[in-house]
């Protein structure tokens, strides 16, 4: 059973499958001339599979209170929706009912993770953890606001950001996964990865920019749609390719991460690209795109003692710039090298990155973490992996 759907501006497949509670997959399945990775244009019309509950093989020493806390639903709800299962004892090998219960999980980790998405989540997750403290440091080149998330009353402020890049979006979702299971674990007492996270809030202040680049993070997961203002020109700049899966620049076609007072001429010289396009564009000064300005106007306004960016791919940390990190920058990188399994990189020949900016600048302990392996954008299949791994990294960072 099917029903059909026109697609609206702002549609992308995974936001429609996300809306009526099905998984990417049903709805190419049910659409067969849609390409897995295609864009869709507003007034498409699609069919909608019938919605049906999510489900869960029951393992060998589950029980429905370890189940229930695993989905993060009530246990009474997950009975509920199972009333001929003994919630005690389920049998190994029965499939049971998941509900969408009140418990559960505002971040979704099995949809791609686009503007709409953390805009959503930013608002539910203020709403239901009203210690949490969001607001924005600025506007992207379309106007749209580059939201903060703070967690934590502590003196010592600490900084992480995703998504400087367009095509690695998958970082805003690592931030925004852990946001949630950090304020989660403070309001409810339970340890977060066997660490306790109540001291960690009560003495540091955590402040995400999980998004620096929305505009780009759009393009990439949208395509050049009509209404865009800048359609033709992305286009051109895209050497006439409709895929934007490649583009990592922000939507005037320059590369935020070259972008910073550090070196940047050096760095405009190297990469030798003559103008906007999906990568490396420097742009025709430092600091000329409204992202790039919003991020040093933010870090100048507050006392970051650490700062982490956070890109794809690689599987290696970076921290240092010629020689102007404080000399605890290689113990720290060590230490998160040991919490993620990544390898810590003393990184040469490359300049005007926001982590370079901040070392030059404040003479403090600045990271790029390269996550994940593989070609970007990388898919939602490695996210687990790339939680998993960097989780460490997230904690660590606020105790160094």
């Amino acid at each position: 059973m099917a029903f059909s759907y026109v697609v609206q501006e702002g549609d992308t497949p995974h936001r429609i499958a996300r809306r009526f509670g099905i998984n990417a997959a049903a709805l190419y399945g049910t659409n067969p001339q849609l390409q897995e990775g295609q864009y869709i244009y507003p007034g498409q019309m699609l069919q909608i599979p019938a919605c049906t509950a999510p489900s869960y093989v029951i393992q060998e020493g589950d029980s429905f209170h370890r189940i229930a806390r695993r989905f993060n639903v009530l246990p009474e709800e997950l009975q509920a929706a199972n009333p001929g299962v003994d919630p005690l004892e389920p049998g190994i090998g029965q499939a049971i009912v998941i509900p969408a219960g009140r418990g559960e999980r505002i971040v979704d980790t099995a949809y791609e993770y686009g503007y709409v998405e953390l805009v959503q989540d930013m608002l539910a997750l203020a709403d239901k953890y009203p210690f949490l403290e969001t607001g924005a440091i600025g506007r992207s080149v379309l106007g749209k606001e580059i939201p903060y998330l703070r967690i934590g009353s502590g003196s010592r402020e600490v900084h992480y950001n995703g998504s400087f890049h367009a095509n690695e979006w998958i970082t805003s979702l690592l931030l925004m996964k852990f946001a949630e299971d950090f304020a989660n674990a403070y309001a409810s007492g339970v340890p977060l990865r066997g660490r306790d996270v109540r001291p960690l809030y009560e003495q540091s202040s955590l402040w995400l920019v999980p998004m620096v680049n929305p505009d780009g993070v759009e393009l990439v997961l949208q395509g050049a749609s009509p209404s865009n203002p800048y359609a033709d020109q992305l286009l051109a700049w895209n050497f006439g390719s409709p895929d934007f899966t490649g583009w990592k620049a922000n939507i005037r076609g320059v590369d935020l991460n070259d972008q910073f007072p550090a070196c940047w001429e050096l760095e405009r010289g190297r990469r030798e690209a003559p103008g906007p396009g999906p990568r490396d564009y420097t742009g025709g000064a430092p600091l000329s795109e409204p992202e790039a300005k919003a991020m040093a106007d933010f870090t100048r306004s507050r006392d970051f003692r650490l700062v982490i960016a956070f890109h794809t791919q690689g599987r290696e940390i970076y921290w240092n710039y010629r020689d102007l990190e404080p000399p605890e920058a290689e113990r720290i990188a060590s230490r998160f090298a040991m919490k993620s399994g990544y390898r810590a990189v003393k990184l040469s020949g490359s300049d005007a990155g926001y982590k370079d900016w901040f070392i030059q600048e404040f003479r403090r302990p600045g990271f790029t973490v390269e996550a994940g392996i593989g070609v970007n954008p990388l898919p939602l299949s490695q996210f687990r992996s790339i939680y998993d791994d960097n989780i460490g990294i997230l904690l660590e960072g606020l105790t160094v």
